[in-house]
């Protein structure tokens, strides 16, 4: 069996600013349009520009760089700019950006956490170099929750006692890059009263599995994102995996892209299920099999 995680992904490199260039990674991207006019949403979010139809589909399109709290991008600029089209947490949503610059192929281990101190890193998953200069990779999933706030339904589990005493005695490791998902994930637990721990990190998360089982404490769930820098989550299961005293943990991976290949790719690197995030009540339906 061969990790996927070994695989480069590619980025689309961007600008919201003059000076600062902007990412996200490819598989979340559909399609790039240029501007054109918008239909107007009656009472709805500033940023929120409007509408636009692609392919016959209606999209609502976003000022990216007033959402995230950088300048807004003035109607008298709009003509000049384009439209990257996303498809992840099972929306598709449309992000106005002032210039596309280009797609590179990188590796996900070149990509560090932000720095603590870095200006706006609340809305960074990442932080890389492309030809000596900084690129910053954007947090979509913190963007989504705030402009569209999450419903309350898809947020909170309904536990029997039975399954909540069968998910007691498991050991729970929460592993995502982005503080959103990992609030996400936390509330969820926290909201039936099931412990866990939970890091932001590949690497990290590794490193707790592999203490734990030292301690004949093993991890027995893991709950992982796909898509991290330093060490993805197709290679955190393939480590798992492939490392006796961890592999019998049983691997939840979990993505905001609305795609089955990720769900395919996750299997093959020995996943026990892949889940398009986020929904509480998936999630621990997913665990429960889990502690089967």
């Amino acid at each position: 069996m061969k990790s996927k995680a070994g695989q480069s992904q590619g980025l689309l490199l961007f600008h919201l600013t003059q000076m600062q260039q902007f990412a996200l990674g490819t598989l979340k991207i559909r399609e790039i349009v240029p501007f054109s006019a918008l239909s107007k949403i009656p009472q709805s979010h500033p940023f929120i520009l409007g509408t636009l139809t692609v392919r016959g589909k209606t999209i609502a399109i976003i000022d990216m760089a007033g959402a995230i709290g950088f300048k807004p991008i003035a109607k008298s600029e709009q003509e000049k700019c384009y439209v990257i089209i996303t498809d992840c947490q099972r929306m598709v949503i449309g992000f106005l950006v002032r210039g596309i610059d280009k797609i590179i192929e990188c590796n996900w281990r070149d990509i560090e956490a932000p720095a603590a101190n870095l200006g706006h890193s609340a809305f960074l998953t990442g932080v890389t170099r492309v030809d000596d200069k900084l690129v910053q990779l954007l947090d979509v999933e913190l963007l989504m929750a705030k402009l569209f706030p999450q419903d309350p339904a898809t947020s909170r589990a309904m536990l029997t006692d039975v399954q909540r005493e069968r998910l007691k005695p498991m050991r729970i490791l929460l592993v995502d890059d982005s503080k959103v998902a990992r609030k996400q994930l936390s509330d969820a637990l926290d909201s039936i009263n099931i412990a866990y721990d939970v890091t932001a990190d590949g690497h990290d998360a590794l490193t707790i599995m592999q203490e734990a089982a030292n301690q004949q404490k093993p991890i027995n769930i893991l709950v992982s994102d796909i898509e991290m820098p330093g060490l993805d989550g197709y290679e955190l299961a393939f480590e798992v995996k492939n490392n006796p005293d961890l592999a019998d943990a049983y691997i939840i991976l979990h993505t905001s892209l609305s795609s089955e290949i990720s769900v395919s790719q996750a299997h093959q690197v020995g996943a026990n299920e892949a889940l398009t995030k986020f929904d509480a009540h998936e999630l621990i339906e997913a665990m429960l099999r889990g502690a089967k």
